[in-house]
């Protein structure tokens, strides 16, 4: 089954995106949809994985005052184990890597504690002690 990340722009690649997070944050991990989404949806760099043909999960990154924070990964529970977390962690970095504003900024992201493996493959390490957000436990981890 092909793998696709692209990088989306719009409303409608938006539209999908949302629903995605929506199924995967709000109803399944019970994060508050006022939470889930900010003011920060419309400056973001938003990126949808499929599979087969099918929207299967998300993922942003972001200029902060503190670096550039990758965020918002989600994969619908039928897709998980299938490398779309580990293309999608891929296809953000090698974005930021081309970005001309990027070259010198720390990468930084908050793990929920099943995701700190995949994040590790990739060089990132936990900076800090675990911290909730949003009633779900994670680690700061920031690019080596």
């Amino acid at each position: 089954m092909s793998l696709l990340v692209e990088k989306v722009t719009g409303k409608a690649g938006r539209d999908i995106i949302f629903k995605i997070r929506e199924e995967v944050f709000v109803v399944e991990q019970k994060v508050d949809a006022a939470d889930e989404y900010d003011e920060f949806e419309e400056t973001s760099t938003h990126f949808l994985a499929s599979l087969g043909g099918k929207a299967v999960g998300t993922a942003r990154w972001r200029f902060t005052p503190y670096g550039i924070k990758l965020e918002r990964f989600a994969v619908r529970k039928d897709a998980r184990g299938k490398g779309v977390g580990q293309a999608l962690v891929s296809a953000v970095l090698r974005d930021i890597m081309v970005h001309p504003d990027a070259a010198g900024k720390k990468r930084y992201l908050h793990a929920q504690l099943e995701a700190v493996p995949l994040y590790a493959k990739f060089g990132f390490k936990k900076v800090g002690d675990q911290f909730e957000e949003c009633n779900i436990l994670h680690y700061k981890m920031e690019l080596g």
